[in-house]
């Protein structure tokens, strides 16, 4: 059995795990699970991650769960470009820093925002109160100045001259603001000139191939989402963003 990733592409992270799996070339078996249908809480899906979330990985008889684990993995177990996850210290330090700063600052307020202007009157029928909407927007922007701020501070790329894992989720994440219809690149001209080398460095094709389904988000119905889910999940995401 060869390496199987387990992934949707609706989620940030597993776009991180497939566009860098793509990217560097690394063979895998694509295992689509639909976050919308309930296929993540399975029987057959808890035994490569009892925890019911994508991304998973199985490797053989070996899984892991979690997305900076499996990036991780990919690149050590591939010797993928030293960029990637550099093994001078302290660059690698600043990889490592950013991954611990990003997941309740850039991934907690970007999702939120997406939830605001998406997901949730999507469930709900009708859209939430602008202020609601607004106050979510300007979380995010709090965090895109710091950012851009500390991370970025004029540099090519997180680290430097060369993409790593931290640009990679990085991005990811902020499409999905993106795909909410909010363009946060419009006016931060550091950003977008960042997002650009990002994508060239992974290949433009593949990034879109990647984001084309996020970006076509606003267009889903509430009947795509299984029945049984749609009162749970408006319960979990309105909890979210109040």
């Amino acid at each position: 059995m060869g390496l199987e990733l387990y992934l949707d592409l609706l989620s940030q992270p597993c776009r991180a795990v497939y566009i860098f799996a793509r990217c560097n070339n690394i063979p895998f078996e694509f295992k689509r699970v639909e976050l919308m249908k309930g296929q993540h809480r399975t029987e057959e899906f808890k035994k490569v991650n009892m925890l019911m979330k994508v991304p998973a990985l199985r490797d053989g008889s070996f899984t892991l769960a979690e997305s900076v684990a499996i990036l991780m993995y990919l690149a050590r177990k591939f010797k993928t470009p030293d960029h990637w996850y550099p093994s001078d210290l302290q660059k690698q330090a600043r990889v490592d820093e950013y991954l611990s700063w990003q997941q309740a600052h850039i991934r907690g307020k970007g999702s939120k925002l997406f939830l605001s202007k998406v997901l949730i009157p999507l469930l709900a029928g009708q859209p939430l109160p602008p202020e609601k909407v607004e106050s979510a927007t300007e979380e995010l922007n709090v965090v895109l100045n710091q950012f851009e701020e500390k991370f970025l501070q004029g540099k090519p790329f997180i680290v430097g001259n060369d993409i790593s894992l931290a640009d990679l989720v990085a991005l990811v994440e902020l499409m999905q603001p993106v795909a909410s219809g909010y363009d946060l690149f419009e006016e931060r001209p550091q950003l977008a000139e960042w997002r650009r080398r990002v994508e060239e460095a992974v290949g433009k094709q593949l990034f879109q191939e990647a984001h084309e389904e996020i970006l076509n988000a606003k267009n889903v119905t509430a009947d795509k989402i299984a029945p049984e889910l749609r009162e749970h999940f408006k319960q979990q995401l309105l909890k979210q963003v109040n």
